[in-house]
């Protein structure tokens, strides 16, 4: 039977890196991570409007948090004994449903069930869009793996920058031309779903014998999927003091702008990017534990640095801290797919719904910390996170690292 998928998508030969399906998925993740990102930018509005305290705003991240976080690894686990291409369009519908309850509530516990309802979108998308860059990896798996992230780096980036230009100005119910999004979302991974379906699960099954698989001991495993945990702890507790209070630290110590403070928070951002995009790749090529070992404990320099650096060399500081971050989560995410063989999804889900909720967590925490020691003495502690780094030394030494 032939799939009804345009020719780019066409994927017989296992050992070709089918990038039609990885841009697919790419660009599909940078909607989801768009339309996600518009929940927070509603907060201010919604505080007036339902007269809310921080703690019932917190309630709402919570809610949201629980689904799109602790469901991820669930979900990932289920599509690996029972695998469902049609889970990735139908995941949309979860988020579609959420921006336009969230547009239309005039209660608090709707703006939780539409705060729910969009976590569920995020949970049923990481864990099956991962695994569908796998299969179209043809064996490149950091590459396609890191396609695949940058998509979502954008579309946190451009978040914001939507909310700015349409909901602040329109309110609560523009979040409903938002809901368009999702369904042109689900188009695509309707065409994505069909080439799962026909060609993607052979070639998953194919490359796993072809490539070869990390296969350590049961304990070395658990081992090793512990210390990547605590090392993406140190990255997003990291990453979250510079994407939320990054602003907040330039305009206190420095005096600066709103604009020139947004200005340097998007200049981490892009750096953020192009790292992500440099990671897996790399990995492929020079083996991703000493990528990992780069990416978290090299950054230590300069995250040692930050509190103490002048304005002028703030901003080099933080490319260079985002670049060197960021390429840690392509090569972490690949390299616990192979240190636990035919559970992609369950690892894409642990990993992705683990460092959504170390990055919320570390946001809160980092917050309240900021209110009792002050903002500069908030970048003095994180500073050294990247120590967390050093656990790296007891990572497998795999004997395929770069398969």
């Amino acid at each position: 039977m032939q799939a009804p998928v345009d020719a780019a998508l066409d994927g017989r030969r296992a050992d070709t890196t089918v990038y039609g399906v990885i841009f697919a998925i790419s660009f599909c993740h940078l909607l989801n991570d768009m339309m996600q990102s518009l929940l927070p930018a509603i907060y201010p509005g919604l505080k007036t409007d339902f007269q809310l305290d921080f703690g019932q705003i917190g309630l709402i991240t919570l809610t949201y948090q629980m689904t799109a976080s602790i469901l991820q690894p669930l979900i990932g686990l289920y599509a690996d004994r029972r695998p469902t291409p049609l889970a990735l369009p139908g995941g949309t519908l979860f988020s579609l449903f959420g921006l336009l309850v969230l547009s239309k509530a005039h209660a608090y516990p709707l703006l939780l069930a539409g705060a729910a309802l969009l976590g569920m979108g995020s949970s049923v998308f990481h864990p099956e869009s991962s695994r569908v860059a796998r299969m179209a990896s043809g064996g490149r798996h950091g590459l396609a793996q890191s396609l695949f992230q940058v998509g979502g780096n954008a579309g946190q980036a451009l978040g914001p920058l939507a909310a700015a230009l349409v909901v602040v100005r329109w309110g609560q119910s523009s979040l409903a031309f938002f809901a368009l999004l999702a369904l042109l979302s689900c188009a695509i991974l309707w065409n994505v779903g069909q080439w799962y379906r026909h060609y993607g699960l052979p070639r998953l099954k194919n490359n796993a014998g072809k490539h070869g698989q990390l296969t350590p001991a049961t304990r070395e495993a658990r081992r090793g999927i512990a210390v990547l945990l605590a090392l993406i702890f140190s990255k997003y507790v990291y990453l979250a003091s510079l994407t939320s209070y990054f602003t907040f630290y330039l305009i206190h110590r420095f005096g600066v702008s709103v604009e020139n403070a947004q200005f340097h928070l998007f200049i981490f951002l892009g750096a953020v990017a192009v790292g992500t995009v440099l990671g897996g790749p790399v990995g492929d090529r020079i083996g991703r534990k000493r990528v990992i070992w780069f990416s978290i404990l090299g950054a230590l320099p300069f995250t040692l640095l930050l509190p103490h650096a002048s304005l002028f060399w703030t901003a080099p500081l933080t490319v260079a801290i985002g670049l060197i971050l960021a390429s840690a989560f392509p090569a972490i995410v690949v390299f616990a797919q192979e240190l636990v063989p035919g559970r992609v999804g369950m690892i894409s889900g642990l990993f992705f719904g683990f460092s959504f909720g170390m990055g919320g967590l570390g946001a809160a925490v980092l917050g309240e910390l900021a209110d009792h020691i002050g903002i500069e003495a908030v970048y003095q502690v994180c500073a050294f996170l990247p120590l967390i780094g050093l656990l790296a030394a007891l990572l497998p030494s795999p004997k395929r690292d770069a398969s």
